[in-house]
């Protein structure tokens, strides 16, 4: 039995495979047409090489760092690779110096920041000017929003391109250009993959070329030849080799707050199952299940309301219980709760009243407490007339008709 590092044969390359295959070109790049495809901003600035500052953000295995090397073969300017976790103010500084003696020879410097928001701000601050007098380009690649983690200034002097998960598809045909490629992929190797394998690789990678790779690495290296020299990779070899599903979900990143909305908006529209789904994604990928059962009374008041005043009971006893349980067993008590407000009878009349009337404080002229409104109960309000004309309801058996705004506003419509 050959070791894992050991290769099958003498084509074996030391670099991983997800790096050997990435593409040399922009004919090579599987995936994100919607900012590469012909005719697209971003494919023609890459083609004319009139590349101006951008940021690249989107799920880890989508082609940022792909995109940057390929602009870096095709640019003529200075291309310089950075990482923002090792990166300082002296060190920007000296980039900063470098990159106006080469556009003093008509050269010009983009600057590859990698994992960008870890950038401090005021490291951030440092590029400014010299983005704004063009001394240097940017190209900066993260995994998250760069709307949370960078300052408006930068943003506003990049053009910013999100790159989306990969298709199963566009994952399929990597990974079969990964087993025929005789030059950096297993070419050289007679290596059969079913198509039940191929396809389980590709779904259970989440969009992630490098880790679909990455498995098809492990499976092709872990696998002896057959009689025939044959390496045949199938379902439980695939099985193995990506052993369990990684979630794609960072608690304070895009994934956190698009399954949230996704989870609110299912109860919302009354739908247990996709309530329960989403809900089970975020339990499963380490979410707080505080903050779960915060959205789900949220959701009970502001989605249910007074059509089922139980929801919101249900709700806020579904917290507490989380917390005097805890995971695992906790997941029942959020589930319970969850799927009593999506199937409860809906009504935003509260959300709408309250939101109508803060608008009309905001915006329109503040009416005055009437006199008979006013608090009468301290030495000396009545002489001032305050109370004066007040009718108790329960006087008149529990209701009178009065006014209690100076003029008739329609807030609550149940």
């Amino acid at each position: 039995m050959s070791d894992l590092f050991d290769s099958p044969s003498e084509t074996y390359k030391t670099e991983p495979l997800a790096y050997r295959m990435a593409p040399r070109n922009l004919d090579e790049y599987v995936g994100q047409s919607h900012i590469i495809s012909e005719g697209k901003l971003l494919r023609r600035a890459i083609d004319s090489d009139k590349i101006t500052s951008l940021i690249l953000y989107g799920p880890p295995g989508t082609g940022k760092t792909a995109l940057a090397r390929i602009i870096a073969n095709k640019t003529k300017a200075y291309f310089q690779w950075l990482n923002a976790t090792t990166l300082n103010i002296e060190e920007i500084r000296k980039q900063v110096s470098l990159a106006k003696q080469r556009l003093s020879r008509g050269e010009k410097t983009i600057l590859f920041i990698d994992e960008i928001h870890r950038l401090n701000r005021i490291s951030q601050d440092a590029l400014l000017p010299d983005i704004e007098e063009g001394t240097i380009i940017l190209i900066g690649a993260t995994i998250e929003n760069p709307f949370f983690y960078l300052n408006s200034a930068l943003l506003s002097r990049s053009h910013v391109f999100e790159l989306k998960p990969l298709t199963e598809q566009e994952i399929i045909t990597i990974l079969k250009r990964a087993i025929v490629d005789t030059e950096r992929g297993f070419g050289s190797l007679k290596v059969e993959i079913t198509s039940e394998a191929l396809s389980h690789l590709a779904k259970s990678s989440d969009g992630d070329a490098r880790k679909a790779l990455s498995a098809l690495e492990i499976a092709v290296l872990t696998t002896e030849p057959d009689k025939e020299g044959v390496i045949r990779i199938d379902i439980k070899v695939a099985e193995e080799s990506i052993q369990k599903k990684h979630i794609v979900y960072d608690r304070a990143g895009d994934e956190h707050y698009d399954t949230a909305s996704a989870f609110i908006k299912s109860m919302r529209g009354s739908d247990p199952d996709a309530t329960v789904y989403w809900l089970a994604k975020m339990i499963y990928a380490g979410e707080d299940p505080r903050f779960i059962a915060r959205r789900i009374i949220i959701a009970a008041s502001e989605d249910v309301g007074n059509a089922d005043p139980m929801a919101l009971i249900l709700a806020t006893s579904a917290a507490r219980a989380v917390e005097i349980v805890g995971m695992p067993e906790a997941k029942i008590i959020l589930s319970h709760a969850a799927i009593y407000v999506a199937l409860a009878p809906k009504s935003n009349a509260c959300y709408r009243a309250i939101e109508e009337a803060l608008k009309d404080v905001e915006k329109e002229r503040t009416f005055a407490v009437p006199e008979h409104l006013k608090d009468a109960h301290y030495p000396g309000a009545k002489k001032l007339g305050h109370g004066k004309g007040y009718k108790y309801p329960h006087d008149y058996g529990g209701y009178v008709e009065q006014n209690y705004l100076p003029e008739k506003k329609k807030y609550y419509k149940p």
